[in-house]
């Protein structure tokens, strides 16, 4: 199995990128990981380290900045990082495409260079969150798709149901819809009328989710249009690392305090591990025609060692290609 990683995208390109995929491939015997971006830069990051042969790169001279405007940006930099590892994946050099960079370059990139799977008008951006009971929670469209259609919204739900069921081997997993309240007829048209259509498309629907129970874990997948998606996704995120900061801040007030962390310290680090986006790796644009992962824009080398595991076992169980089936048939939805 051979992964194309983006070196040069994210706040910590290119060594976090760098650093985890040599973490990986030392986990994965069978993984080759090939690093997109500029070769002086990559190569000189580990003049320390045994050169593994499983470990390669290709230069890449361009970069897309975070700033960037998607479609410009892509158009204009056909030798970027982020383009090149996608054209690698395109031409069946790669198997999938891991980046930390510009969100809306990578999915215009992902469309414009691998296309559309078969019967997906809009991909959708999902982003892992972290539950209190479970084993965590897939939320999808969070940003790529304002605007979308109520079927659309369905084939969300069907291509994160598949997605869970066969990376993480939760049968029948239970798919929810973002709203304002949990009754059926409440909402906007476009979430009244998936609602209803999610009622007959066989999937495990749970009902409407509110916001304050995203993390309760009574969904494994919650399907939203990508503006609301993208709020509750930033919201969670901004509470869950301000709590753990103000959390560290009480903790070291004082004496009593300073002891009571002591002992609290095992439950506390447990609990900062889960919250962790970087335990969870990245989270696939579903939709696109082949394998593509996004990570955090602020992820270290532990974000993508995971990413390039999830990727890897995705890979190796052929998920893309019964995904597709899966789609064709489900597409009058």
């Amino acid at each position: 199995m051979k992964i194309a990683v983006d070196a040069m995208g994210g706040d910590h390109a290119p060594s976090a990128p760098v650093m985890g995929s040599l973490e990986a491939i030392q986990r994965i015997e069978d993984l080759e990981v090939v690093l997109v971006g500029d070769h002086d830069r990559i190569t000189s990051l580990w003049k320390n380290i045994p050169r593994s042969t499983r470990l390669h790169v290709h230069h890449a001279p361009e970069v897309i900045e975070m700033g960037e405007a998607p479609v410009q940006a892509v158009r204009r930099k056909p030798d970027s990082s982020m383009v090149q590892a996608m054209r690698l994946v395109q031409s069946g050099k790669a198997d999938a495409v891991i980046s930390a960079g510009n969100t809306g370059a990578l999915m215009t990139a992902g469309l414009f260079v691998v296309g559309r799977m078969s019967g997906i008008e809009r991909p959708a951006l999902s982003a892992l969150l972290p539950v209190m009971k479970g084993w965590g929670l897939l939320l999808l469209d969070v940003g790529a798709n304002l605007d979308p259609k109520p079927f659309q919204l369905v084939q969300y739900g069907i291509m994160g149901a598949y997605y869970c069921q066969e990376v993480y081997g939760i049968d029948n997993p239970r798919v929810g819809l973002l709203n304002v309240g949990e009754e059926p007829r409440k909402g906007t048209p476009l979430v009244r009328e998936t609602y209803e259509r999610l009622e007959r498309s066989g999937l495990n629907f749970v009902g409407n989710i509110e916001a304050r129970e995203l993390l309760q874990g009574r969904a494994d997948i919650v399907v939203a249009d990508g503006f609301s998606g993208n709020i509750a996704l930033k919201l969670t995120e901004g509470v869950a690392r301000d709590l753990m900061g103000e959390f560290k801040t009480l903790l070291m007030e004082n004496f009593k305090t300073k002891l009571a962390a002591y002992f609290l310290k095992d439950g506390l680090m447990a609990l900062k591990k889960r919250m962790d986006y970087q335990e969870y790796g990245g989270a696939p644009l579903l939709g696109l025609d082949q394998i593509v992962y996004k990570v955090h824009g602020s992820s270290q080398s532990t974000a993508f060692n995971s990413a390039i595991q999830v990727a890897n076992n995705y890979c190796q169980k052929n998920t893309q290609d019964r995904l597709r089936e899966r789609v064709k048939e489900e597409t009058h939805l």
